[in-house]
This record gives structure tokens, sequence and C-alpha cells, in this order.
């Protein structure tokens, strides 16, 4: 019983650690450079980011273990629904790097449109696992959503300034 509840809280923390590093390296880039991009009136609040990601991140994180509870651990069955889920947290932690670290909207674009259809790929792999964790999900896909809308209007609507060249 005591070691079930270490890989709750273990698995339900993991997601915030790489979400913790990604503003920690690059949070002198907000004041600096992103809030001076031009942004859509829809675009929510700074205030609003952290605690929609700590709440996202915890819920992703608690579906992975219930996912990885009803697998069995880590079994030959837990290797796709679990490895979607790896590889979406890879790509969910590697936006804000290219986004606010490099200012390569058009990366960011491209990375935040796999994480897309990773996470819907993965809820497609939970669905017929376990119904809860998939619904724990459903949030963080609406997020994406509203964050994948947003990253577009941010790229088509603050060109790429060319090395060399000054307005």
């Amino acid at each position: 019983q005591g070691r079930m509840w270490a890989y709750t809280v273990g698995f339900t923390v993991l997601p915030h650690v790489g979400g913790f590093l990604g503003w920690f390296v690059n949070r002198k880039e907000i004041p600096v450079w992103y809030e001076k991009l031009k942004k859509p009136s829809w675009c929510p609040p700074r205030k609003i980011f952290p605690v929609a990601w700590t709440v996202l991140y915890t819920g992703m994180g608690y579906a992975s273990y219930l996912i990885w509870n009803d697998l069995g651990g880590c079994s030959s069955k837990a290797i796709v629904p679990l490895g979607l889920y790896g590889a979406q947290l890879a790509l969910n932690w590697a936006w804000p790097p290219f986004f606010f670290g490099a200012h390569n909207l058009k990366m960011a674009l491209i990375d935040i449109l796999c994480l897309d259809g990773l996470v819907i790929g993965l809820m497609c792999s939970w669905y017929r696992i376990n119904k809860i964790a998939t619904l724990l999900m459903v949030p963080y896909l609406g997020w994406l959503a509203m964050a994948t809308c947003l990253t577009i209007r941010i790229w088509k609507d603050n060109p790429e300034q060319k090395p060399g060249k000054s307005e």
C-alpha cells in the first residue's frame, strides 16, 4: 500500500518537473521578449498559465499512473500507451525552449501540431484501458487546442526577422 502511494505521487509529479524547468530556464524571456509580441485579444492573461499548467500536469500525471497501474506496471502491454505518453510529454517540455528560448515560432508550431496528434493518439489508445484516465486528458487537449491556435496566430502576426535586416 505504501509503495502504491509513492508510485501515485511519482507519476503525478513527473510532468511538473519538465514544466517547472521549462519555466525556470525561460522565465527571463517572458517580460523581455514575449510581452512585446503581437498577440490576439483572446490570449489568456499571463497569470492564468501557471494555474492552468499546474491543474493540467496534475491531471495528466495521475491519468498516466492509472494506465500504468491498470496495465500491471511496465509490462509489454504498457509499451504503446505509456510510450505515447512519454513522447507527448517530451514534445510538451520541448515547446518552451523552442518558443521562449530560441524564439523559433515555426519550430514551436511544428512541435505543438505534433503534440496535438500524439495526445489524440494517446487518448484513443487509453480509452479501452481506462475511461477515467482518458477523461482526465480532455482538459489538456482543450488547452492544447487553444495553445495551438495561439501559437499559429503569434507565428503569423510576428514574422521572423532575417539576420542583418533592419526596418
